[in-house]
């Protein structure tokens, strides 16, 4: 049996229960840590994606360590987005770390690319993302500090606070709407010349490539 083969950008989450009906209410002062360090990681993160965008251009590489931390600050904030308004489908408070933390009930994983295109880097990050700009900010409601915040996403997770519950479909298409959020967020980056597909893939595992 063929292995099966995942997309450059792989988002896997697993939903913890049960899940404090209260706590939702003080995730947001307990992020604060958390907030203060992405803003400087942000910060860090457009200044290293310019870097690289200039190497791809001259050398067809994204210099690996650049990559690596890159990949680290995408991981850091998709972990305090799945603990906090973002899907509130953990109470295990998010590390400090731009590791895997593959423990942790958030996983994000971005393969390095042996080679990019010099031609598409000159247009991927602002032109051939527009579409996906558009969809995204119809359900994200926008990107505020780097990251998604408002809109459906948060809607719907502050619903399951109140319910006491968190149904697996609603979970399901909470991870399906953040998944496609970081496949744009890694396309636009330059990390890949994969083109984001308009698919809401849902559920906590992330679906084999399609062929």
């Amino acid at each position: 049996m063929t292995p099966a083969t995942y997309p450059p950008v792989r988002v896997d989450a697993n939903l913890d229960a049960p899940l404090s009906r209260w706590l939702w209410l003080v995730k947001w002062l307990l992020l604060i840590p958390h907030y203060i360090v992405l803003i400087f990681l942000w910060i860090a993160f457009l200044l290293v994606s310019v870097v690289a965008f200039f190497a791809i251009l001259i050398t067809e590489h994204y210099p690996r360590p650049l990559f690596d931390f890159n990949v680290g600050v995408l991981r850091w904030t998709w972990r305090v987005t799945y603990y906090g308004y973002g899907a509130l489908a953990t109470d295990r408070y998010p590390p400090f770390s731009l590791g895997a933390e593959p423990g942790y009930p958030a996983r994000l994983d971005i393969a390095y690319p042996e080679r990019l295109s010099r031609g598409l880097v000159l247009v991927k990050w602002w032109l051939l993302a527009i579409p996906h700009y558009i969809v995204i900010g119809f359900f994200v409601g926008g990107f505020h500090g780097g990251w998604c915040d408002g809109g459906l996403v948060s809607v719907l997770a502050i619903i399951l606070a109140f319910t006491g519950k968190y149904p697996k479909d609603l979970f399901d298409l909470i991870i399906g709407l953040n998944r496609w959020v970081l496949r744009v967020a890694a396309y636009a980056s330059l990390m890949t010349d994969t083109y984001p597909p308009f698919r809401l893939d849902m559920g906590g595992a992330e679906p084999p490539a399609l062929p």
